[in-house]
Parts: structure tokens; sequence; C-alpha cells
């Protein structure tokens, strides 16, 4: 991205924003089918509804694929596949909102590594004192749900880039299509294996429609547009926003509450995701997958 194309980076910064909230959202409203399927196959089922969608949407021309295009949905794919089961293991024991800024450690490395100076390892140190003010003793988050929330992030920087590289490679939102029915074959034997269920309560079925439009379709698709008007580094700093979309909408929908020092710890991990914004002094550099 460059500081001469304004408009380009104004319209990432809104597609990102309006992925995270459907993210945010869907991840609120599936709490009830957590409890009922588990985090793996709500997962899967999340996945093969998007991926239903999309492809049916898109219907991309797969013959015409080059092995470049196909390395990188299924990159992608395989990538949204482990962040997404254990993005939903996380919330399945933890808060929401702490559960998402633990997990925004993954793009903010994208950003700190991207540019690789001290300042930066600074404000990558403010937000690992944010983290740790939400692990403290009565915050609500169990060492089991932090870990999976870790690994959630480690998907999310390897995602900032593979996202990009796939948008690069393909026009429209075939790639995604694709992308997501690799997720959805990565994870469907867990899915099958509640089909029962979800055919015996049409209300899972229906709520795991509207999860799967919410975040598959809407969500990742306008992180998607995102991605290839901005930078994998510019991406990663202006996801800072996701912790705070995160604990608003676990405060309105899930009711729930924060103490102050976990209030605290937010406040460091998005002033850590700010300050690493707002300074683009360094070069950015870029990783190959």
């Amino acid at each position: 991205m460059s500081s001469s194309a304004p408009g380009v980076s104004i319209a990432g910064a809104g597609f990102i924003i309006l992925g995270a909230t459907s993210i945010q959202w869907s991840a609120a409203i599936v709490q009830p089918v957590l409890e009922r399927l588990g985090p793996v196959a709500t997962s899967g089922w999340r996945f093969l509804v998007g991926s239903i969608i999309l492809m049916g949407a898109t219907r991309p021309h797969l013959r015409q694929w080059r092995r470049e295009q196909w390395r990188s949905a299924i990159i992608l794919g395989v990538t949204l596949a482990f962040m997404s089961v254990s993005f939903y293991q996380a919330i399945a024991r933890i808060p929401l909102g702490s559960a998402v800024t633990i997990e925004f450690l993954g793009p903010l490395s994208v950003a700190v590594f991207g540019h690789r100076s001290w300042r930066h390892f600074s404000f990558a140190f403010l937000a690992a004192i944010g983290v740790v003010l939400l692990a403290h003793p009565g915050g609500g988050v169990t060492f089991t749900g932090a870990i999976f929330a870790l690994l959630s992030g480690l998907g999310w920087g390897v995602y900032v880039f593979a996202a990009a590289r796939l948008g690069g490679a393909t026009t429209g939102f075939g790639g995604l299509a694709v992308s997501m029915s690799v997720s959805a074959l990565v994870t469907l034997p867990w899915a099958l294996s509640k089909m029962p269920l979800v055919l015996h309560h049409p209300t899972l079925g229906g709520r795991l429609f509207i999860v799967g439009f919410m975040s598959i379709v809407l969500g990742f698709a306008s992180e998607f547009q995102a991605l290839r008007r901005l930078s994998p580094a510019a991406a990663g700093v202006l996801m800072s926003l996701d912790p705070a979309i995160a604990f608003a909408i676990g405060a309105l929908i899930l009711h729930e509450r924060a103490t102050t020092w976990v209030l605290v710890g937010l406040v460091c991990v998005v002033m850590a995701g700010a300050g690493v914004t707002m300074d683009r002094s360094a070069p950015e550099e870029t990783l190959t997958l």
C-alpha cells in the first residue's frame, strides 16, 4: 500500500472493520451451537454452509486454474480450518473479548516483524503486558483457553499472508470459495458426525446458516477484499480494533463483564496495534508462503 493512494487505504480499512464486526458478531451468536455440537463440528458446519453459498454464487472455472492458484487456495483453506477450530475451542472456554485480544497477537506479530525496529518491538512488549493482565486470576481466562487463542492467533498471522497471496493470484471471490471448500473438507468428518442432531433440531441448522453467512460469506469476503488493497503488515495493524469490537459485542449480546485489569489489558493491546499503525516510517518486509 502506498501513502499516495488514500482511497485504497480507506476502502481497505472499511472492509477490515466490516469483516471484523461480522465475524465477532457471528462468534457471539454461535455460543448455543458450541454447547450442543462442540467447537470442531460447529466450525465444520460453518465452513460447509459458507462454502456452498460461495461456490454457488461464484461458480469458479476450476479447469482453467493454474498450479499456483490451487496451491494458494489450499494453503489458505488449511490455515482457515486450523484458525477457526482453535478459535472456537478458545471461546468455548474463555470470554469472547479476551479470546480475540489474545488471538490478535498473531496479526500484531506480522506487523512488528514486518518492520523490525526497536520501536515496534516495544509495542509488542506492551501487547504482551496486556495479555498478562487479561490472564490474571479472576479475569475468566483459563490456561487451556489461552493456549487455543494463541494457536488461533498463529493461524491468523499466516492467514494475513495466505489471503493476500490468493487475492493476487485470483479475481473475484472464486479463490475464496475454493479455500472455504478446502476448509470444509478438512473439518467434514466432525460436521457429519453431528448431522443427525442438526437434522432433528431445525433451530440449530438455522443458526448455523446465519453464522456461516455472517462469518464466511460477509466476514471473510470483506477481509479478502481488504487484503487485496493493503499490505500484510498494514492489514495486521488495522486489525487492532478487533479486540475492542469483540469486547463490545460480548458485552452487548453475551452480557460478558470485564474486570478493570481486563480492560487495562485490552487498552494495552489496542494501543500497541495503534502505535504500530501510526508509525509507518520503516520499510515493510514480506513473507513468502
